[in-house]
Parts: C-alpha cells; sequence; structure tokens
C-alpha cells in the first residue's frame, strides 16, 4: 500500500507552488501529472507578471515561494508598468524564455518530490474526508491531505474553428473528464469558463524594419527579494496593430467562430478578449495593438499577443497575414479556445479546503481563475494550509489588508465569480499600503516562520526595515534652508519632484530601502488614513464565528439571510459582510448575538 502525507494533482504553476511549500514544511509529497517533461510550461504567452499581477508573483517571493526566483533566472526582458502613475500601481513583467523556465521548474520538483505519470481517475472518501486518490482505474495511493490543480485539464476541450477535442492545451490531448464527473457526484457546483491563446509565428519570416521596437529597462529589475541582478541576455519586443483589413475578415467569417456560433459555451475572460471579441465589441477601434513578444534567446519564436483566437485554420492564415510585418509570417502553431471545468469557489473556505471534503484543496483555474500567477499563489497557500493542517497548527488567512494574494482569495470565497478572476490594482482597496516593494516587509516574516524563507533571506528584510528606520531618522535630523526657513530633509522630499537619490547620502543605503523610504514619506497622510481605516476592517475580522455556528437560532435575521450565511459559513465578522445580500443590519444582528453568547 503506498501513501504519503500530501499528494498534489497537476504540475503547473500551481502544482509547482504546492509541491515546494509542502516539501518545505517538512511533508511527504507525490505529485500527480499526465507528462513530467511539462512541468511549469507556459501553455499561453511566455511572460510572468502585469498590472496586479506582477505584485502577487513579489508576494509569492516574499512567503518563500518558486516564481520570481524562476523569473529572473530565465527572463529576457523586464519593465515596471504604470511607472507613470503613483508607485502604489506599479506592476513588474518579465518575459521569460518559455523552454527555460520549463526545464528550470521541471528540474526543481524532480529533485524536491516524487512524480507518478498517469491520470487521477477517482477520489477516495470516508465519512467526508480524503484518503487518497486512483490512478489509471487501478492503483490506490493514500495520503492525509490532496491539492487538486489541474488547471485547463479539467474536461478540457479545445477549438479551432468546428474542429474540437478533449485536451488539457493542444501539445497534450489528453483531459481529466473522469475527475470532472467525482467532482460533481460528491456535490460540487461545476461551472463552465473559457479561455485561449495565439497563433506561434517563426521570427525569422518577421519583417522586424518595419516594427516598432520596445525595450525593457535599463537596468533590469529582478522580480525575487534574493536576486541582486540580472545576469541574462536581454531582447526587445517589437508592436504592430491589426487594420481594417484584418477586421474584415474576421467579420465575414464570423458565422465560423465556435465563440459566435455558440459551439463555445463557457465563459470567456473579459479583460483578455479575443480578436473576434474585441472586432465585435470595439467596432470603433480601426486598429488593436499585437505586441511581437519573444519565446527565448535561442528559440527562433515569436507569439503576438493580442490576437487570441479560435477561428478557424484558413481565417487565421488569412488575417494574420494582413497585419504590417506579417505579411509573409510563417506560422509554427494555430491560435485555439479552450473550455473546461470549474469549481464554485463559494465552495472552499480562505484556507482553500474545500467545504465538502475534508483534507481536499483546491488551488489555480479549477477556483475559477485564469493567469500564472493567479495559480501559483493560491497553490503556494494550498500547500502551506494542507501541510498546517497535518501538523495540527493553525492556518494562513491572508486578509485584504494584508496582500494582494489575501484580496484574491476573499473574492472568490465571499463573492465567487461568474466569469474567469484576473488580478487588478483596482481590486485592492489599500493598494497604497500593499505594493511591491514592500512586499517582503509585509509578508517574509511569516514566510520565515513557515519554514519557506531561510535565515539569510530574513536576515536581508530585517536589515532593510531597520535601514528605512534609520534613514527616516537621519532626514528627520537634517536641515535645509528654503525660502530663508530652515526645513528638514524629511519635509522637502515630500515637495513634488524632490527625490532621496538626489542627495549625496543615498550611497549609504540600498535602493531598495530608498524607494520604500521616500513613498512612505510622500504620502504619509494617505498612509496614515489608510491605516485609520485598517484598523476598522481588523475590529470585524477579530470577531470569528465558529464553523459550526447555527444561524438559524438567531432572531431577527431573514430566512434568506440565515440560507446565505450557513452556505457560506464565514470565518469571521469581517467576512460575513462581504457576502453578497448581506446586509449592514443583519451584520449588527449577528455581531450582538456573538458578543452576548460567546464573549
Amino acid at each position: 500500500m503506498k501513501k504519503c502525507d500530501v499528494i498534489v494533482i497537476g504540475g503547473g504553476h500551481s502544482g509547482i507552488e504546492s509541491c515546494m511549500a509542502c516539501k518545505k514544511m517538512g511533508m511527504d509529497v507525490l505529485l500527480i501529472t499526465f507528462e513530467k517533461e511539462k512541468i511549469g510550461y507556459m501553455s499561453c504567452n511566455p511572460a510572468i507578471g502585469g498590472v496586479g499581477k506582477g505584485q502577487i508573483v513579489k508576494e509569492i517571493d516574499a512567503l518563500g515561494g518558486e516564481m520570481a526566483k524562476a523569473t529572473d533566472k530565465m527572463g529576457i526582458q523586464f519593465r515596471i508598468l504604470n511607472s507613470s502613475k503613483g508607485p502604489a500601481v506599479w506592476s513588474s513583467r518579465a518575459q521569460v524564455d518559455r523552454e527555460k523556465y520549463n526545464e528550470y521548474m521541471k528540474n526543481l520538483i524532480e529533485e524536491n518530490v516524487d512524480i507518478f505519470e498517469g491520470e487521477v481517475t477517482d477520489l477516495i472518501i470516508e465519512n467526508g474526508i480524503i484518503k487518497g486518490v486512483e490512478i489509471n482505474e487501478e492503483e490506490i495511493i493514500y495520503s492525509k491531505c490532496v491539492i487538486l490543480s489541474p488547471g485547463t485539464f479539467l474536461n478540457g476541450v479545445i477549438h479551432i474553428g468546428f474542429e474540437s477535442f478533449p485536451a488539457g492545451r493542444i501539445e497534450d490531448r489528453k483531459a481529466s473528464q473522469k475527475l470532472s464527473k467525482k467532482l460533481k457526484e460528491l456535490g460540487f457546483e461545476i461551472l463552465r469558463f473559457k479561455t485561449g491563446t495565439c497563433a506561434r509565428l517563426d521570427a525569422d519570416t518577421i519583417n522586424f524594419s518595419v516594427l516598432t521596437p520596445q525595450f525593457g529597462d535599463n537596468p533590469p529589475r529582478p522580480f525575487s527579494f534574493s536576486t541582486d541582478k540580472i545576469e541574462i541576455e536581454q531582447l526587445p519586443c517589437y508592436i504592430t496593430y491589426t487594420n481594417e483589413k484584418t477586421h474584415n475578415i474576421i467579420r465575414k467569417n464570423l458565422n465560423r467562430s465556435p465563440l459566435f456560433t455558440g459551439k463555445i459555451k463557457g465563459t470567456g475572460v473579459r479583460y483578455c478578449p479575443s480578436i473576434e471579441d474585441k472586432v465585435v465589441k470595439f467596432p470603433h477601434h480601426p486598429r488593436h495593438h499585437v505586441f511581437l513578444e519573444p519565446e527565448g534567446k535561442d528559440v527562433r519564436i515569436y507569439y503576438p499577443n493580442g490576437i487570441s483566437t479560435s477561428l478557424p485554420i484558413d481565417v487565421q492564415d488569412e488575417f494574420i497575414h494582413t497585419i504590417k510585418g506579417l505579411e509573409n509570417v510563417k506560422i509554427l502553431r494555430y491560435g485555439y479556445g479552450i473550455e473546461h471545468d470549474v469549481v464554485n469557489p463559494l465552495q472552499i473556505y480562505p484556507t482553500l479546503e474545500t467545504k465538502i471534503i475534508g483534507n481536499l484543496f483546491l488551488a489555480g483555474q479549477i477556483n475559477g481563475t485564469t493567469g500564472y500567477e493567479e495559480a501559483a499563489c493560491q497553490g503556494l497557500i494550498a500547500g502551506i494550509n494542507a501541510s498546517l493542517k497535518i501538523k495540527n497548527k493553525p492556518p494562513l488567512i491572508l486578509d485584504r489588508t494584508t496582500s494582494y494574494i489575501g484580496v484574491l482569495i476573499d473574492d472568490l470565497t465571499t463573492k465567487g465569480t461568474n466569469e474567469p478572476y484576473r488580478m487588478f490594482t483596482s481590486r485592492v482597496e489599500y493598494r497604497l499600503l500593499i505594493r511591491e516593494d514592500n512586499a517582503d516587509i509585509r509578508l517574509r516574516e511569516i514566510g520565515y516562520k513557515l519554514g519557506l524563507v531561510s535565515k539569510e533571506e530574513w536576515e536581508k528584510t530585517k536589515q532593510k526595515i531597520e535601514n528605512i528606520e534609520k534613514l527616516k531618522n537621519l532626514l528627520k535630523t537634517k536641515k535645509i534652508s528654503i525660502d530663508g526657513k530652515k526645513v528638514s530633509l524629511f519635509e522637502y522630499i515630500r515637495r513634488p519632484g524632490i527625490k532621496i537619490e538626489d542627495f549625496e547620502f543615498k550611497n549609504e543605503f540600498d535602493r531598495n530601502a530608498l524607494f520604500t523610504c521616500e513613498v512612505e514619506i510622500k504620502y504619509a497622510p494617505y498612509i496614515e488614513r489608510n491605516l485609520k481605516e485598517i484598523e476598522e476592517f481588523k475590529n470585524l475580522e477579530r470577531i470569528k464565528i465558529p464553523p459550526s455556528f447555527d444561524y438559524n437560532k438567531i432572531p431577527g435575521l431573514s430566512l434568506e439571510i440565515k440560507e446565505k450565511l450557513s452556505k457560506f459559513k464565514p470565518l469571521n465578522l469581517g467576512q460575513a459582510s462581504r457576502i453578497p445580500g448581506i446586509t449592514p443590519s443583519a451584520i449588527s444582528i449577528l455581531l450582538i448575538y456573538i458578543k452576548k453568547h460567546f464573549s
């Protein structure tokens, strides 16, 4: 009889973080995946980060995850997005060498956990608790916890025109159909979502001379707080556009689109529409951006970001060749749409353990998200909480004031989602406090105490915190004469256009400490206001609700409110207040009842 502590199902970005978190926390881990060669493979664009996503990657790194370190090793272009705006919304993004990233992650997992190639065909449940899994309809492996992160393989179906077939991605024509059926039998509410990807283009057939290059930042800024410098050679992207001829070809062939003829039933990604979606929904736009992104330093392949499509192959051939610079391009692989199953995330706790089956954790696209980064952070939290549960320790729940990860999980578990969920800075109420630059200050101690962050890395963060305080004290004591008055440098730096780097003592401090200190000085009044709001938020979060709480006993609550609270099973009063349809008066009644009976 084979046994282990944790079984992780799925070798994508979510499964990787789950495996490594469990391993570092002393668990015996088994990863089950269709093909180990595809561990960490980027199914869509070869990039990590982006608006709202870069913050997540920084937080994964601060907690001790792997995505940022791998990106720094294999990143071929780094840029800070939104740099013309305030630092609250600055977001890192990197183009990544697809093949080398895949190889890096595969080697990392092979060195640390056991791998079993196969399909999970059944879940072993006893008295509402998962005990293990069945593989290939024949072998059973037992475990204390199971983390399910199948990505688009959960009953996945690929569409190219009217051709469709079961698959998790075009290179892997397999899909977890039996697993999806099992989840339905267990009582999970299954939703159907859709995503898609672009064609792949032969670099040697692109006319780069007529395109606009887009260079990265110089010097490139690393993703990981552990990386001092990016060593790999950097490459440019290129910008081109669709045009009216492109759009006319697409309009003419909408009757052959699985998206517009109803063949695809799943809900698509509103914030990342296909090119046919753009043409239909924005008819007044004469053109749309196409970013030609290199897939690696040693491969001659480009990803045309902006023209995701599920149109037939002949239509893709026709419209791609109307785009400037791509008139004679050779298409190496065509774009496609993919539908996959999703579990309603209202059926999971903020720990990512399911409410229906104990010790079963869900992470990644199965919870309704889209994107590598959103998947990876869930995998990390699921791995942490599965390990903590096995150790009989309290779970890790990050709230909305501590991290983008906390916002993402809270949104999913209190509001649910009726479309693929993508993180944005606009979803975050306290984004001035939970920025990219201070993710290590916010979260690294948590990672260190869990055993995910090394002592050396934690000491580095403590030194940064000390340097910031030392710098603030220095600025408060040093004076400067302005218009005949003496003012401290601390006050002077608050003025528009004044930067800490303008002063000679900048060489005494780390660049990251300088930046974080400057932000905290310039935005001090807003930060103080945020901190007061957070204290009010925390007051509700501190009032815990027992999981077995019987809402039917509370007089004054409507039947609808009682049903919603019983279904959602909020862990505290703050979470209860964010459930759609729960009124302020209901929260007041609940507060009075809890204080009377549980204080």
